[in-house]
């Protein structure tokens, strides 16, 4: 069976870290309201990132580490670009003003060096169109398909245009948070590994849900997700594999916290192990987990 992962991830270690106010009208998940002082939130968020980063690497997982620019206060969720098994790159399009800034001409050129840069969408983001890489689309590579919920943050004309684009077949859904708006991104609520797909059908409007169901199970094994588990970024998880070629799933110490008995000892038959590091400021400044820090180079 074909890999969907990978063994080297880039991650950037935040610079700074607080709420984003440019993100939190679309991102149900980010707590708001909390006065704490931005330097005490950036030492907590520094912190949890250089445990997680040991975390991975001490598993045989390949990091590739930049530093993050103060004037990026989520740089800390490289989901602006994605790399393909050819070698090539893109660069998304970004809601929030502040976040297209991450995309910094240091890791640009960087990146460059190693890979073609085929297309950049950030010219749509002067049109208000949007479509933020991987979080926006959760990639089943091996069968070339896109799962996608839509939101602000991802524009149905153009998602449908880059899946003709690439040749990829598209499952476009509504979502429904907690807070009963669309979900910002499509990776809060499935990942797909190698062999198994965990997925959150309740927070899926009921009128997609059969067309999903009958999709995700074709190529995989699924594991259910509840909505209350969503709130605890249990649908927030990456398959990554170490040098070795054996794969692990990483997700954050709250997520895995949450899971039921069936549902580790599920994954547990897919995976060496399950990775996983504590990431509370993170998760409650950022409304994003362990996932949302990761990008895949191919």
């Amino acid at each position: 069976m074909a890999s969907q992962s990978t063994n080297h991830i880039l991650m950037i270690k935040p610079a700074i870290f607080y709420k984003n106010a440019e993100t939190i009208e679309s991102n149900h998940y980010q707590i708001d309201g909390d006065n704490e002082d931005i330097k005490i939130i950036t030492i907590k968020a520094i912190k949890e990132f250089n445990d997680f980063k040991l975390e991975l690497e001490s598993n045989g997982i390949s990091v590739l580490c930049f530093e993050g620019s103060k004037e990026c206060p989520d740089h800390i969720f490289p989901n602006w670009f994605t790399t393909f098994s050819d070698k090539t790159m893109q660069i998304f399009s970004m809601l929030a003003p502040n976040r297209r800034t991450e995309k910094t001409p240091e890791i640009v050129s960087y990146l460059r060096k190693e890979y073609e840069l085929t297309n950049d969408y950030s010219s749509y983001e002067n049109k208000d169109i949007f479509l933020e890489g991987t979080s926006s689309m959760v990639f089943d590579r091996v069968n070339k398909i896109i799962y996608s919920g839509l939101s602000p943050r991802t524009d149905p004309n153009l998602l449908t245009k880059w899946c003709e684009d690439h040749s990829y077949e598209l499952v476009r859904v509504e979502t429904e948070s907690h807070k009963g708006a669309p979900i910002y991104h499509t990776d809060v609520f499935m990942f797909i590994g190698t062999g198994v797909i965990g997925i959150c059908y309740e927070v899926i409007k009921p009128e997609y849900r059969e067309v999903i169901k009958e999709k995700v199970n074709k190529y995989h094994e699924v594991m259910e997700i509840s909505k209350e588990q969503i709130l605890d970024f249990c649908g927030n998880a990456l398959e990554a594999k170490d040098r070795d070629g054996n794969l692990y799933l990483i997700m954050s110490s709250r997520a895995h916290g949450a899971l039921e008995k069936n549902q580790l000892s599920m994954l547990n038959n897919f995976y060496t192990k399950i990775i996983h590091s504590d990431l509370p400021t993170i998760e409650k400044y950022g409304g994003g987990s362990a996932r949302c820090m990761l990008s895949e180079l191919f």
